[in-house]
């Protein structure tokens, strides 16, 4: 995000106190946003999950602090800790995605027909790894990789340590690939 845009997201939360109508702008500017990683972490409920992070997000928009953090990542953290509320729901999802991935039939049209059925086992597997990750190293592999935090982002975001963003992240990798029965010598490849 450029530094022109995250002064006006700052300045439009700022203005936003005294006149809720300015808090508008950041919705339609970071909606799409904050909506895609919600609804890859949770599916359906993500419209939900995206009301109610800002709603969050106006309640709490005199705390701001443009200087901390910038308005996506600010976002992005609000939707992260709505989806800690919602964290038994996911792991159900993640935990009947993975069985009715293994139960589908095979697609009809034979064309590109291998590629989605390694994508769709994978799929599978994928789920039921990510269910059993720790949820805060859930959070920070999925801020990384459907997010698109980077490493900074994601340690302003969760209030924790970029060494900490670090391990979390190379512990749910390696726990991903163990569980996908990939060795690291295999990945390197």
């Amino acid at each position: 995000m450029n530094d022109q845009l995250h002064i006006e997201d700052g300045v439009l939360i700022r203005e936003s106190v005294g006149d809720p109508e300015r808090f508008a702008p950041l919705f339609d500017r970071h909606a799409v946003t904050v909506h895609r990683y919600l609804a890859r972490r949770i599916g359906p409920p993500a419209d939900d999950l995206l009301a109610e992070t800002f709603l969050i997000a106006f309640r709490r928009r005199a705390d701001y602090q443009p200087l901390r953090l910038e308005v996506r990542p600010w976002l992005l953290g609000i939707a992260t800790n709505v989806l800690h509320r919602h964290v038994r729901q996911e792991e159900r999802r993640y935990r009947a995605l993975a069985r009715a991935a293994g139960q589908q039939d095979p697609p009809p049209d034979p064309e590109g027909a291998e590629d989605r059925l390694d994508a769709r086992a994978i799929r599978a597997e994928l789920a039921a790894a990510l269910a059993k990750l720790k949820a805060a190293d859930r959070d920070a592999l999925l801020l990384l990789a459907w997010g698109q935090l980077s490493y900074a982002e994601i340690a302003a975001t969760l209030a924790i340590p970029i060494g900490t963003v670090r391990s979390r992240i190379n512990r749910a990798r390696r726990q991903t690939r163990a569980a996908l029965g990939h060795t690291p010598t295999e990945v390197e490849k």
